[in-house]
């Protein structure tokens, strides 16, 4: 399995991302993301609110185990990030190892 941060670095660096909360509730609502990642402390209403839209639209969500600053180093930036809308993931590999990552959950197997 790849690095998850590694994945996520790569995903900012060479693809198209957007950060914060707003930015991930609107794409989860057009249905535009391919997968969002949140942080361990995103506010709850904001999370819900994301859950829901993007189980509407089918969008996976992959829960960053850090807080948001964490994230926020993880992406490069000097502010934290509750909220990482990855629309195209460029040279990461990030969406495929979510993909994996979930059949592993589904058929029973514990994932880190």
């Amino acid at each position: 399995m790849i690095d998850i941060e590694k994945a996520i670095v790569t995903a900012v660096k060479t693809g198209k991302v957007l950060f914060g909360s707003n930015n991930a509730i609107k794409s989860a609502k057009l249905g535009r993301a391919k997968l969002i990642i949140l942080a361990s402390n995103c506010p709850q209403k904001i999370r819900e609110d994301i859950e829901y839209y993007c189980k509407l639209s089918g969008i996976p969500i992959l829960y960053y185990k850090g807080t948001g600053i964490d994230l926020g180093v993880v992406c490069g930036k000097p502010f934290v990030v509750s909220a990482l809308t990855i629309r195209e993931p460029g040279d990461s590999e990030i969406i495929r190892a979510v993909k994996s990552a979930k059949s592993e959950e589904e058929v029973g197997e514990e994932v880190e």
